[in-house]
């Protein structure tokens, strides 16, 4: 009830404290960006062209971030509080350990193109992956096989590309024998009710024991070298300078992943099949009642869900490494699982977090060249940044309210 002086309006005390309230509720909502942001100028005082040999600014940064994850604690954000706690410890290590590094050294590794195009093209399998689960979890059912969704396109990518001689065909058959076990998957937990997590790990080993299997018959001499790869895209950029140059350089792939990320926001928030697809994933009786038919949509869902997931793997094979080695994907699958968990379930968010991955793998390829006997602790840095992800945004994020739960059409 709103409080009212005797001529109606709101009273002087209740229009302040109504002010005041609104007020530290939109200050409350900025403060995790704006420890995000001194924990990001921090390292970026420490790396090249500044490259500040003192800590000390650096570590004023680190200080101000734990400073608001204290006020986040007392204030009953415990979930952000502590996500601000672990990234500004790690965080700080990792700028301690920068002040031990020879400056010239440091400036031939950080490069910013090269670690933007690296960045760049470690990101691009795990948003295809990520954004197939969004539109799979959506409709209600759990995709862990996300995984073997994309080593299965992977290597059915190389065949078809081996076999005709062309990337399209390649891209056309990895797509299909990434929809085709979403299928398998989705006949398993849609029509038959199974477990999804297991059916999903059990999908993952028949990818890998399938793909391993046929690779070692099939090409036991080898890939041919001269595999066709998808090609890079060509812009006219070059007023842009090294902004210019990157773009120039994308691969079709990478474009191909940001439209999709266009066209799937669309379409689950602004089209009524979209529409639909999420009723199906929060209320699947009430959807059923208004005449939505919730098991074949959920089939389609999780179809497509492979084939989107493929398009990481085709990526990885016919993109950027131009050929296929057993269990390639390397748990990429996982990581993109945490992408999109991180990205509360939509398309623009997955792609961030999937960016964010991307930086931390980037990195860790670089830092061997500085420290040889670091170099398996810091290869651990993309899957600790994925811990410290959902670990911190799993609280505060609602899944669809009906995944997991297999659903089954009463007899009326």
């Amino acid at each position: 009830m709103i409080p009212r002086s005797e001529g109606g309006v709101l009273s002087t005390h209740s229009r302040e404290s109504a002010a005041s309230s609104g007020r530290s509720g939109h200050v409350g909502r900025w403060l995790p960006l704006a420890a995000a942001g001194a924990i990001v100028v921090a390292v970026w005082l420490m790396l090249p062209p500044l490259a500040f040999g003192s800590y000390l600014p650096s570590g004023f940064c680190i200080a101000t971030a734990i400073l608001i994850g204290v006020v986040l604690l007392r204030s009953g954000r415990r979930s952000e509080g502590v996500t601000i706690f672990v990234t500004s410890a790690v965080a700080a290590m990792f700028l301690w350990w920068l002040t031990s590094v020879d400056p010239a050294l440091l400036k031939e590794v950080v490069v910013w193109q090269p670690l933007a195009a690296a960045t760049i093209a470690l990101a691009t399998p795990i948003a295809f992956a990520a954004l197939g689960g969004v539109v799979c979890e959506r409709s209600g059912v759990m995709n862990i096989g996300l995984e073997g969704m994309m080593l299965m396109g992977a290597f059915f990518a190389v065949v078809g590309a081996d076999l005709t001689r062309s990337w399209v065909a390649g891209l056309a058959s990895g797509v299909l024998a990434g929809g085709m076990l979403g299928l398998l998957f989705a006949a398993f937990v849609v029509l038959l009710g199974g477990n999804q997590i297991v059916a999903g790990v059990a999908v993952n080993f028949l990818a890998l024991g399938l793909t391993g299997y046929l690779y070692l018959s099939w090409y036991a001499d080898g890939i041919s070298a001269d595999l066709p790869a998808i090609p890079r895209v060509a812009l006219p950029t070059e007023g842009l300078g090294p902004l210019g140059e990157l773009l120039s350089g994308l691969n079709l792939m990478v474009w191909l992943c940001l439209a999709l990320v266009l066209g799937l926001h669309w379409f689950l928030f602004s089209s009524a099949p979209g529409l639909r697809l999420r009723a199906i994933g929060e209320l699947p009786a009430a959807a059923d009642t208004a005449g939505i038919r919730v098991q074949t949509t959920r089939l389609i869902a999780t179809m497509v869900s492979g084939m989107i997931a493929a398009m990481g793997g085709v990526f990885l094979s016919l993109g950027y490494v131009n050929g296929f080695n057993e269990n390639m994907t390397a748990g990429r699958g996982y990581i993109a699982l945490a992408a999109m968990i991180f990205g509360g379930w939509r398309p623009f968010n997955a792609l961030g977090a999937a960016l964010l991955f991307g930086v931390a793998s980037a990195i860790a390829l670089r830092i061997p060249d500085m420290s040889p006997s670091t170099s398996a602790l810091f290869h651990a840095a993309p899957y600790l940044v994925t811990i410290i992800a959902v670990a911190g945004i799993v609280g505060r994020v609602s899944a669809p309210a009906a995944i997991g739960v297999a659903y089954q059409r009463r007899k009326r």
